[in-house]
């Protein structure tokens, strides 16, 4: 049972991970490499900062850095008419020697006794329950933020400018500076989950932005196919639901005694099954 709780505890704290993928992903239409160069970079500058055992600045400095990063990434898009894949790539790849710089080394560990998940006032919780308690915290208040972005005129400009641009164009949005701080939030979203992950896993290391773009997406799809609604809330919820389910599912793949080295290939497994199942169901259906 606690080998579950603590799944659901992973799976509510990378879904916050996920929700900046969807917003590259599914609103601006736009694959955005970046994210596995700035998740490790939140994860590099929260350890930094508690190094110096300051957790209040240990997020804010992690998600202004993914701001940055994603930021070039949009200047090299939008300004510099660099290709989206390509763009993101560049960025990434610039990153990792950033995070080394910052890290002083290819790993660094962070005290046990100084990040989020150990301030006093959830010390009367047990470790399950402090854990929960707080990534669930984090997720509503995400999810509430994020819901309300979205419906403001801001987050109506920023769908329109990725469902169609030239559209969107011609009903006076500026359609760059919209996409510029749609990238520019996702990365600082991703940044974000990176210096919680490192909070929570107790360490901070350049290569664990490895894949995750594929966890992201894997959430946003598993997400999509058991909860099926327009409204953006429910599919802000269906997120969330997506992370936890996919974490559950490499639960299993553990469980039923496969290595734990594995698990990249068992989640880019997992994606395409997802992906290519509704397919070939629809296939059959028109047969």
């Amino acid at each position: 049972m606690n080998l579950i709780i603590s799944t659901i505890d992973q799976g509510l704290l990378w879904s916050l991970l996920s929700l900046g993928v969807f917003i590259t992903f599914r609103i601006l239409k736009f694959p955005d490499m970046t994210v596995e160069g700035s998740f490790p970079l939140g994860a590099a500058l929260s350890a930094l900062m508690l190094q110096q055992h300051n957790i209040a600045f240990s997020l804010l400095v992690a998600f202004i850095g993914g701001c940055l990063a994603g930021l070039v990434t949009a200047i090299l898009y939008n300004y510099f008419h660099v290709q989206s894949l390509l763009a993101g790539i560049l960025t990434l790849t610039g990153l990792y020697s950033v995070n080394l710089r910052i890290l002083g080394q290819a790993n660094m560990a962070i005290g046990d006794q100084h990040n989020l998940y150990q301030l006093p006032l959830f010390r009367q919780l047990t470790l399950d329950q402090r854990l929960l308690v707080i990534n669930l915290g984090i997720m509503l208040i995400a999810l509430l933020l994020l819901a309300g972005l979205l419906y403001t005129e801001f987050g109506q400009s920023l769908i329109a400018a990725g469902d169609n641009p030239t559209m969107a164009l011609s009903q006076g949005i500026a359609v760059k500076r919209t996409k510029t701080i749609g990238i520019v939030l996702s990365n600082g979203l991703i940044a974000l989950a990176g210096g919680l992950v490192a909070q929570y896993n107790g360490f901070a290391d350049v290569n664990m932005g490895i894949g995750v773009m594929v966890i992201g997406l894997s959430a946003i799809i598993i997400g999509e196919r058991l909860l099926v609604d327009k409204h953006f809330i429910a599919k802000l919820i269906s997120i969330i639901l997506g992370s936890v389910v996919y974490r559950l599912i490499l639960l299993l793949v553990l469980q039923l005694g496969f290595n734990a080295n594995d698990f990249k290939l068992f989640s880019a497994v997992i994606l395409a099954i997802f992906i290519i199942a509704p397919q070939q169901k629809k296939g059959l259906t028109t047969k």
